[in-house]
C-alpha cells in the first residue's frame, strides 16, 4: 500500500479543491471536464481547463447558452466553476455551473431590481481606494458592506500612497470605519507594502473600486507583468475612465488568482442586511446593548446608540451612513419582493392558460 501523496489537481492553483472535486463527480461520469470561467462576453466565455491526460492548462472559448437563466444572478460569471463539454460542436459548451461558495452581487446598474454578479467563488474582496484625493468614508463603508455581504473577507488597499503626505493618518481614519478588515497604504510606483498586500490575498481575490483608483496598475504590480492597460486620471478632478471593461481572471506568480473588475461608479447593495451588519459591526454591537430590543435609537431610555453619539464614541457621520444604507436596503428588498410576486403571478397565469388549452376542467 503506497503512502505517496497524490499529485495536486492541475487546476489547484486556480482554486480547485477536494470539495469541488466531490461536487463534480456526476459531471465527470457524464464525460465532462471542470473549468473556471475567466471572462464572459456576448454569450461566450473563456474557460480555463486542464487536459484530462497531460494535465496541461489551456483556455477554451465556450458557449454559455446551455446554462443561461432569466435571472442575471444565476447566469455564468467570472470565477464560476463549470462542467464543460469540450467535444460539443461547433463550439465547446458549458453544461452546468457548480454551486457558488461566495458571490459579490450589487444591484443592476440600470436601477432595476435584479442583481448583477461581479465575481463568484471569491475568498478575498480587495477594495482599492485612491489616496490621490481625500477618500470618501461613506463610499468606503458601502464597498465594505458589499464585500461582507458576499461572504468573502474584505481587504482595503489605499493606493497611490506616494501621492499623499499623510497616508498613515488617512489609513488610521479608514481603519476606524473598517472593523474586521485589514487596511494598507500601498504604492505600485514605489512598491510600498505590496509584499504585505500580496501576503493578505486569498486563493481567489476580487479587486473592486472606482474608476481611477489604480486597480489596473495594482493588478499589474501584483501579477508582476503588464497584463492590464493603464490610463491616466483627469487632472481636474482625479477621476479616471474605465480601463477594465470586463471582468478578467488573472493568475498570480505565487499562486492564486485575481479577478479584476470594471470601475464602479455606483455601488447599490442587493439584499445587503448581513453586509451592513458586517461593515457596521461596531454600531450593531451598540444597538444590541440598548435597554429595549425594539429600540428605535431616538428618545428611548437606556439607548446605547444615543449615549455613544452624545459622548463622541460613535460619529454622527457614521451613524447617518449606517441609517442611509439600511433605508436603501429596505427599499431594494421591497422592490425584489414585488418582482418575485410579479414573477409568481406570471407563472400562475401561464399554468392556468396551459390547463385551459389542454381542455382539463376542474371539478367542483
Amino acid at each position: 500500500m503506497s503512502d505517496a501523496t497524490p499529485a495536486p489537481h492541475p487546476l489547484a492553483g486556480h482554486g480547485w479543491t477536494p470539495a469541488l472535486d466531490a461536487l463534480f463527480t456526476p459531471h465527470r461520469a457524464a464525460g465532462l471536464i471542470p473549468g473556471r470561467i475567466a471572462r464572459v462576453d456576448r454569450g461566450r466565455c473563456d474557460v480555463i481547463t486542464a487536459d484530462p491526460v497531460t494535465g496541461t492548462l489551456h483556455t477554451l472559448r465556450a458557449d454559455t447558452a446551455p446554462v443561461g437563466d432569466p435571472d442575471p444572478v444565476r447566469c455564468p460569471c467570472t470565477g464560476d466553476w463549470a462542467a464543460v463539454d469540450a467535444e460539443a460542436a461547433p463550439l465547446p459548451a458549458l453544461r452546468a455551473l457548480l454551486p457558488r461558495s461566495t458571490a459579490i452581487v450589487r444591484t443592476n446598474a440600470t436601477k432595476r431590481s435584479e442583481g448583477q454578479v461581479l465575481a463568484a467563488n471569491v475568498d478575498t474582496v480587495l477594495i482599492a481606494v485612491s489616496l490621490a484625493a481625500e477618500p470618501d468614508l461613506g463610499r468606503v463603508e458601502r464597498f465594505l458592506a458589499l464585500a461582507w455581504e458576499s461572504g468573502a473577507q474584505p481587504l482595503v488597499a489605499l493606493t497611490k500612497a506616494d501621492l499623499a503626505g499623510d497616508a498613515e493618518h488617512i489609513r488610521a481614519d479608514v481603519e476606524d470605519v473598517a472593523p474586521g478588515a485589514t487596511v494598507l497604504a500601498v504604492s505600485a510606483a514605489t512598491g510600498e507594502n505590496l509584499d504585505v498586500l500580496a501576503a493578505c490575498l486569498g486563493p481567489t481575490t476580487a479587486l473592486i473600486g472606482q474608476s481611477g483608483a489604480g486597480k489596473s496598475t495594482l493588478t499589474n504590480a501584483l501579477a508582476g507583468a503588464e497584463v492590464m492597460a493603464v490610463q491616466h486620471v483627469r487632472d481636474s478632478d482625479g477621476k479616471g475612465r474605465h480601463t477594465t471593461t470586463t471582468r478578467e481572471l488573472i493568475p498570480l506568480p505565487d499562486g492564486g488568482v485575481l479577478i479584476d473588475t470594471p470601475g464602479l461608479r455606483g455601488v447599490g447593495l442587493y439584499g445587503g442586511a448581513e453586509g451592513i451588519s458586517g461593515a457596521f459591526s461596531d454600531v450593531a454591537a451598540l444597538a444590541a446593548a440598548c435597554r429595549f430590543d425594539d429600540c428605535a435609537h431616538g428618545v428611548e431610555p437606556g439607548c446605547a446608540v444615543v449615549a455613544a453619539l452624545a459622548d463622541g464614541t460613535l460619529a454622527e457621520r457614521r451613524w447617518e451612513s449606517y441609517r442611509k444604507l439600511q433605508r436603501e436596503n429596505a427599499w431594494i428588498e421591497s422592490r425584489s419582493d414585488a418582482r418575485l410576486a410579479a414573477e409568481r403571478r406570471r407563472r400562475w397565469k401561464v399554468l392556468q392558460k396551459s390547463v385551459r388549452d389542454s381542455g382539463v376542467v376542474r371539478r367542483r
